[in-house]
């Protein structure tokens, strides 16, 4: 008994500290691109050696710190589940690890590009806005201030 909690109390700190990433295969994607119940869902995708995709992260996370009721973030990184470790440590980089995060989980990243948003050409950081209406809106690139604020 006395060794069962000794293993409890020294694995605990590297539970509680695991990432929060999650593998996204095509048969996630569906509801990914659910519309929330209200408010509006971001799905911002980006990827480890995007140069732009680092701020559009900070701008969006400070989005949704001013309005954590009406805004739910998802990272999707378009990087391969197997670079779980690179991708964990650059999320507490820019600290993202508190939000949930999906990483690609195929063979064919093109397959999930497409069943994301059919009209995307893979090009990130790219960004899918879905409202509680239904509604779902693609952004390409850097966000600009004006952009965001059309966010909400």
């Amino acid at each position: 008994m006395k060794r069962l909690l000794l293993a409890l109390v020294l694995w605990l700190p590297a539970l509680a500290s695991a990432g929060t990433l999650q593998p996204l295969a095509a048969a996630g994607v569906p509801a990914l691109l659910q519309p929330p119940v209200h408010g509006t869902r971001i799905l911002a995708l980006w990827s480890l050696d995007c140069a732009y995709c680092e701020p559009n992260l900070e701008a969006l996370a400070g989005l949704q710190r001013a309005n954590p009721h009406g805004i739910e973030l998802v990272t999707v990184t378009t990087d391969s589940i197997a670079l779980r470790t690179a991708i964990e440590a650059r999320l507490r980089s820019m600290k993202m690890d508190g939000y949930p995060a999906r990483a690609y989980a195929e063979a064919s990243p093109e397959h999930i590009n497409f069943l994301l948003d059919p009209d995307w050409g893979g090009e990130t950081p790219r960004v899918l806005v879905i409202r509680a209406d239904g509604s779902l809106r693609g952004i390409s690139g850097a966000l600009t201030p004006a952009q965001l604020r059309k966010l909400l």
